[in-house]
């Protein structure tokens, strides 16, 4: 029975294992969320889109996702995270029943597992590869406490290294149980891996460069001194963000202007199969449903300015999406 339970692997390590540290720290990090312009929680959210760095790092970026989210009525709660361990061109299933958290353990959904399994379309995670993997587990601790108390179930997705069109295919499988009123999903994704240890570059000569004029910088091609590479970063997540932001565009017209950003830029966006996911799942929606997807974007940090070559840093980013 014990093997039907994915351990909290990354506990002691990412983030404290001590339950009673980590209730207090997830809290403070909510508690300081104090948007200007909206009233959280967002009455209609649907998604979130948000970091799973170690908690040190990204832990109050990803507070103000989860700030955002309306816990009334939700009953299940979908993870969408990227592989960061094999390869796999298509999706995965867990095999486990529970998720250790320090905070509680979260009960995965069986019936909404065994219909997706039918599909054909997903394949089944060993409980190696799914304790090895973080980018799920970054985000139980949150979602065990934004739900303390309340009986919900999770199913958490592993996404592979998909192209734009099976994006849009796993979107379409799971666009119904995103219309559904007790559903949300939650997207795991860091921003841009900037430095040489990630073997990214990229940089914006200036504020006015396109993503055709940027360039990778190196020991003999250094930036300009007017334009600091954390700035360039800056511009270059934003830009991506602009792109997921809606309206004015659809779901549709987004997912594909996402995908071309990446073709040109190359962005270390780890969760940007994930994102195509859950844009295709919009775009079914707005064709099928009439749904009007609201994408905001609330916050973004960087782990570090980045001044020289030498440098690296990576960008954490949490927006809500709401119908």
């Amino acid at each position: 029975m014990q093997a039907s339970i994915r351990a909290a692997s990354h506990a002691d390590s990412w983030y404290t294992g001590n339950g009673t540290a980590l209730n207090k720290e997830l809290r403070e990090w909510l508690q300081q969320v104090e948007p200007t312009d909206e009233t959280f929680p967002v009455q209609g959210c649907k998604a979130v889109i948000a970091p799973h760095a170690g908690y040190s790092y990204s832990g109050p970026t990803a507070a103000w996702a989860y700030k955002a989210i309306d816990t009334t009525g939700i009953t299940r709660v979908f993870i969408l995270g990227p592989s960061h361990h094999f390869y796999m061109n298509g999706c995965a299933l867990s095999s486990c029943e529970e998720y250790e958290t320090p905070i509680g353990n979260l009960p995965l959904d069986q019936d909404t597992i065994n219909e997706l399994r039918a599909t054909g379309k997903f394949e089944a995670l060993s409980l190696q590869a799914d304790e090895d993997e973080h980018s799920l587990e970054m985000h139980l601790p949150y979602v065990r406490k934004v739900f303390e108390g309340k009986d919900i179930k999770i199913v958490p997705i592993v996404v592979g290294a998909i192209n734009e069109e099976k994006e849009a295919e796993y979107g379409a499988i799971l666009a119904p149980y995103l219309a559904k009123p007790d559903t949300i999903c939650v997207v795991s994704s860091d921003f841009c891996h900037w430095g040489t240890r990630f073997s990214y570059t990229y940089y914006y000569p200036d504020e006015e460069a396109s993503s055709r004029s940027g360039f990778d910088l190196s020991r003999s091609v250094k930036p300009s001194p007017s334009y600091p590479i954390h700035e360039s970063i800056t511009r270059l997540d934003k830009d991506a963000m602009d792109i997921l932001t809606i309206p004015p565009k659809s779901a549709e017209t987004a997912h594909r202007d996402f995908a071309r950003y990446l073709q040109k830029t190359k962005n270390t966006i780890c969760g940007r199969h994930p994102i195509g996911v859950l844009f295709g799942a919009m775009a079914v929606l707005e064709k099928e449903e009439g749904v009007k997807p609201l994408v905001k974007w609330v916050r973004y940090e960087q782990s570090s300015q980045c001044e020289s070559i030498r440098d690296s840093s990576v960008s954490y980013a949490s927006a809500y999406v709401k119908f």
